[in-house]
């Protein structure tokens, strides 16, 4: 179809050039209406001292083209209207409404596309927002324990742990060990809300389960064996903690920080210090004290790795304090020279492989990372410290022997840590 300029000529005022009125016959508005979308407009007079094509950017072209045709027609005593029996701008105006307008179908589709996005996108993004805060809150709790430890002079040694006979002959064990080193160790250093005894953990915002790293719930351990209740039946002597060391069992005992963490407490009164560490040996007599912190008390997710962890304090003098978290897996086999390496490309730059201490806190709350293997597997601790040349640390991760008989090509396997 040829595109065709039209003159719309106006009424309400005269021509600037000739002074005539201005007007609109039938057939203009018929050749308007045909070639609708192909009308070209110009204008040639003025109203009123003002240019329409100034009042124009304010409304579109078929509005404007609209309201000129029901100007005209009443210019010419009704003339279209009588004709045709219906202006431009009624057949214009609902079309370009119909044209601009949303269907109900198609609102209700937005609306469920928003919801799948919204439904998709919220869990992911709620998660990384709480792990971002448990990570912050971790790391401000592993500066404040650690501080605390510093300041304290000795960690063996606190309260009792001794069997009383009463007068009917029954014999007990009095077990002050735990609650002694809290109320008169810990808290002396660390600022403490409320100390809770063996009877009332819960009172302390300690929850019943936990989710461990490999998925399974686990009871909160109440005891030191407890605790460490995956060492082997051949490891324990008569129940005792420790191997070729004499150590009875002692009580847990709860308590909150004023930063609102629930922290569950092991101790071990008799810890000792090793002053050869590159020598072969048990690690269970290095670990005065281990910690379970739950971030927001019995609020979930109550989830290793989420706001559930472990800190664990090895030596009763010039303690050191380790907060590692490892991965849910296993990186396979390495020798001590790619383990580091192998950490990385399974689990990415932010893996590494533990110290000899940090793969024994470990194994020490085995029960919230999960065993590791089901059968007595060394675990590469760390490539250094070897014991007279002759190879590494190697840790079986199911006795707690630290050995150094293994040479630095071994492949063997290894746990990986979060840096």
């Amino acid at each position: 179809m040829r595109n065709r300029r039209v003159n719309i000529l106006s009424g309400g005022g005269g021509s600037r050039s000739t002074g005539k009125s201005c007007a609109l016959d039938t057939n203009v508005i018929l050749n308007l209406i045909q070639d609708l979308t192909n009308v070209t407009v110009k204008k040639n007079c003025h109203r009123e001292g003002v240019s329409p094509w100034r009042s124009r950017q304010k409304s579109s072209v078929l509005d404007w083209i609209a309201t000129r045709s029901t100007t005209a027609r009443n210019d010419a005593g009704g003339r279209a209207g009588f004709l045709f029996g219906w202006s431009l701008k009624s057949h214009v105006q609902p079309l370009w409404m119909a044209l601009s307008a949303f269907t109900m179908a198609e609102i209700l589709l937005s609306l469920t596309i928003i919801g799948v996005v919204a439904a998709i996108t919220l869990p992911s993004l709620t998660g990384n927002i709480n792990e971002r805060t448990w990570n912050t809150q971790r790391k401000a709790l592993y500066a404040r324990m650690s501080q605390a430890v510093a300041l304290m002079p000795a960690l063996n040694g606190y309260g009792v742990l001794k069997e009383e006979t009463d007068s009917a002959g029954s014999t007990s064990i009095v077990d002050t060990a735990a609650e002694t080193f809290v109320t008169a160790g810990l808290s002396k250093v660390l600022k403490i809300n409320n100390i809770c005894d063996n009877e009332h953990l819960a009172d302390c915002g300690i929850p019943k389960t936990f989710i461990n790293l490999k998925g399974s719930k686990v009871d909160v351990p109440e005891d030191l064996v407890a605790l460490n209740s995956f060492f082997t039946s051949g490891s324990m002597i008569n129940g005792d903690f420790f191997i070729s060391y004499s150590q009875q069992n002692t009580k847990a005992v709860a308590f909150e920080t004023v930063n609102g963490e629930s922290l569950i407490t092991y101790y071990n009164p008799k810890c000792r210090y090793r002053v050869d560490r590159s020598s072969a040996g048990f690690s269970q007599p290095d670990m005065c004290a281990n910690f379970i912190y739950d971030l927001n008390g019995t609020k979930g997710p109550n989830t290793v790795g989420k706001d559930v962890g472990f800190i664990t304090v090895m030596y009763p003098a010039d303690s050191s304090v380790f907060m590692p978290m490892p991965y849910t897996k296993t990186a396979g086999y390495a020798t001590s020279k790619n383990a580091n390496k192998l950490c990385q490309t399974i689990f990415g730059d932010d893996a590494r492989l533990p110290n000899r201490n940090e793969l024994a806190a470990v194994a020490f709350n085995s029960l919230l990372t999960g065993e590791y293997s089901a059968n007595d597997s060394y675990w590469t601790s760390t490539p250094t410290g070897a014991f007279n040349n002759k190879g590494y640390y190697v840790y079986n991760i199911k006795s707690g022997l630290y050995r150094t008989d293994y040479g630095p090509d071994t492949p063997i396997p290894i746990i990986c840590i979060k840096k």
